[in-house]
């Protein structure tokens, strides 16, 4: 796949469909790789004529790792943030939407849709607060404009497992574990589909202490509220009815923060996007880029 230099990073990306037709940026969440946007999602999206561009964010996937910046503990920096006080990073979420906006400079776009899902939704976000003119139409996916509290279990479940790599059966267990932790109710879990996509995460870039390292950035960043007060570009926001990690409040706050944002619930839902709910989340995203496209 193509690199591209952004930020004075190296940037992993690859890109579907016509160069000649409005381009979005897909911007995925914590720990994720590129590869967690489904190419048979991606594919569609282009094939309702769009120029989709995936890519994987600093410090996951074969993008630019932070190796260099040590580890720190993830529950007593999230315990740190619940008594209010002040997380330390090694880069900001603000220099996470720096890298989005230097790879659109880098392919030659002036501007882009953004798609954000979960973290990649947060960074959506700063992205439409700090590049407003780089951005067409924004959608934030399963995210939030703060940090919210969860569960104490799901909060867990956001450490690095503590599995040998080498172990694929337990990795894989691993990540079969998280993801029907995060599912809601209304859609068939797909047990394998999970399983799949652990390993492949697992062969193509097994990196745990980048999502960490996102995870303090996540937990240092302010209320986005604010600067998404401005935000003026047409946006959608989508969120499952049943999320236990980004709780339904994140949603409905993101939309309340971001004048004339729509808001589409899908029933059932949890923290995840099922193939069986993608019209769900296709229909709306598309008509959102055909309306920005007219203005």
């Amino acid at each position: 796949m193509p690199q591209a230099e952004s930020n004075g990073l190296t940037l992993e990306y690859e890109e579907f469909g016509d160069s000649a037709d409005p381009p979005i940026l897909l911007v995925m969440g914590l720990s994720a790789q590129m590869t967690v946007w489904p190419e048979d999602f991606c594919r569609q999206l282009a094939h309702r004529g769009h120029r989709v561009i995936r890519f994987d964010n600093r410090d996951v996937g074969l993008s630019t790792w932070f190796d260099q910046c040590p580890v720190g503990d993830p529950v007593e920096a999230f315990l740190t943030f619940l008594g209010g006080g002040t997380v330390e990073s090694p880069y900001a979420m603000a220099d996470m939407a720096d890298d989005a906006a230097g790879l659109v400079d880098a392919l030659g776009l002036d501007s882009v849709h953004v798609v954000g899902a979960s973290f990649g939704g947060m960074i959506a976000q700063r992205i439409a607060i700090g590049h407003p003119g780089r951005v067409r139409s924004l959608t934030s996916i399963m995210s939030m404009p703060r940090v919210i509290p969860m569960d104490l279990e799901v909060a867990l479940s956001l450490q690095a497992p503590d599995v040998d790599p080498s172990d694929h059966e337990a990795v894989a267990a691993s990540g079969v574990a998280a993801a029907r932790l995060y599912a809601g109710t209304g859609f068939t879990f797909d047990e394998e589909g999970a399983r799949r996509q652990s390993l492949a995460n697992l062969k193509r870039a097994w990196h745990p202490d980048g999502g960490v390292r996102q995870a303090f950035a996540a937990l240092a960043d302010d209320d986005r509220r604010p600067g998404l007060a401005e935000v003026t570009v047409p946006t959608l926001v989508i969120h499952g009815t049943e999320d236990p990690l980004v709780v339904p409040q994140g949603g409905q706050e993101t939309a309340d923060a971001i004048p004339g944002a729509e808001l589409v619930w899908i029933e059932g839902m949890g923290h995840e996007m099922p193939e069986a709910a993608w019209p769900q989340i296709l229909d709306p995203i598309s008509a959102l880029i055909a309306r920005a496209e007219t203005l």
